[in-house]
């Protein structure tokens, strides 16, 4: 293999940690969201649309306001983009998704299935057109001097690798929600309640925990990451309202790899496709790289159809 071949795999693979990472922590609000209610969310994809549009006016306020642009302004404006998007997403169960889920859904067909699907798809679709009304279809990004800067490495003497400054902190950002995430569930009063109450919600009700209370925080925190996740994206790729249609399917593929309810599966699923959307472009078209990511998914659930971190449940 010439020097030129390593270099252009390097380089792909590189790229695709870095893209993986934002596809992860897409993978892991969603996965949060199934893994403690058990809702299946089509909207989510609109809600990470929501949060690309926070990023990008939280952006401007913080520039209009204190005079400040570029740099890491703009990562400052997506993590306080999460909040907000918490907030939102808090309310849309309470309001919403509480009906047809949790205490909610127990007289449902199907447990709710039903009634979440038409109504999840019902909220993407009002939120999609919603945002076509007040932003406009016009492609726009949040833009930052990272985006048209790159770290220089060189390996060896003939090999130098590129590595774009605005997907490097927007991974290393990512990575850092995930791991701050991660730490709550584990070792937090908030975390032990959300883990009781996917685990066994009647006994978590018998313990004392509002179940439905950790229903709600689990879907805004949800929608928040994934939100965050958004923002990192739109600092290297333009968007619109209709984004989220592009991202869901990439979301739901990454749980499934990682593992239905599994965190940790869940952002390994999610780098897993990054690391295939950039490889396949060394051998195949661009318009053809989804079709790469669904090829690999489909080997690797034929192999293990419960994911990396998925557990083998036996029926007697």
């Amino acid at each position: 293999m010439t020097a030129q071949a390593i270099e252009n795999v390097l380089q792909a693979l590189v790229a695709g940690l870095l893209v993986g990472a934002i596809y992860g922590l897409m993978c892991v609000g969603l996965a949060l969201i199934f893994g403690v209610m058990r809702v299946i969310n089509f909207a989510q994809g609109d809600f990470m649309m929501l949060g690309m549009y926070g990023a990008f006016y939280v952006f401007a306020a913080l520039t209009a306001v204190l005079g400040v642009s570029g740099g890491l302004t703009p990562y400052a404006a997506i993590l306080l983009t999460g909040p907000l998007l918490f907030i939102f997403g808090y309310a849309i169960h309470a309001l919403l998704i509480s009906r047809v889920s949790g205490a909610g859904a127990a007289k449902l067909d199907g447990d709710g299935h039903y009634a979440q699907l038409i109504l999840t798809l019902g909220i993407a679709l009002i939120i999609q057109n919603g945002a076509l009304i007040a932003f406009g279809s016009q492609l726009i990004s949040v833009r930052t001097s990272l985006s048209a800067s790159a770290w220089t490495l060189p390996i060896g003497e003939e090999i130098m690798l590129f590595i774009n400054q605005a997907r490097g902190v927007a991974a290393i950002v990512s990575v850092a929600v995930m791991v701050a995430l991660t730490l709550l569930i584990a070792r937090s009063m908030l975390g032990k309640a959300l883990r009781a109450s996917a685990d066994n919600p009647e006994a978590a009700t018998y313990m004392g925990i509002d179940v439905a209370r950790s229903h709600r925080l689990a879907f805004g925190m949800g929608v928040g990451i994934t939100a965050v996740a958004g923002g990192l994206l739109a600092t290297t790729l333009p968007f619109q309202p209709f984004v989220g249609l592009d991202y869901v399917i990439v979301m739901y593929a990454g749980v499934v790899l990682g593992g239905m309810g599994s965190i940790g599966g869940a952002f390994l699923g999610g780098m897993t496709i990054g690391l295939v959307q950039q490889l396949s472009t060394l051998i195949l078209p661009t318009q053809l790289q989804n079709t790469a990511i669904f090829v690999v998914f489909l080997a690797i659930v034929f192999f293990r159809p419960q994911g990396f971190f998925g557990r083998v449940s036996e029926r007697t």
